[in-house]
């Protein structure tokens, strides 16, 4: 496989700042991004979860309140016999 790049002054200067050659420091940073994609993940703790939903509902507009025949099979497919 051969790639083209159109390197940047930036990353042939953080190459360099590391000693190593554009590729080597190009080659280091798909290891490290394929080493994060394919890492395990810890499972998350119950209260980080509900963290994540409630930052997820900050500022959302509250649901109405509904009686529980509007969530029947019928109500949902009215239109359809």
């Amino acid at each position: 496989m051969q790639v083209t790049v159109t390197i940047p002054d930036e990353l042939a200067a953080q190459a360099q700042a590391r000693g190593l050659s554009v590729e080597a420091y190009v080659e280091s940073l798909f290891e490290e991004a394929a080493r994060r994609l394919l890492s395990p993940r810890r499972p998350r703790t119950p209260e980080q979860i509900d963290a994540f939903f409630k930052g997820m509902a900050e500022g959302a507009q509250p649901l109405p309140l509904l009686p529980t025949e509007s969530f029947t099979r019928e109500s949902f497919y009215r239109d359809r016999n």
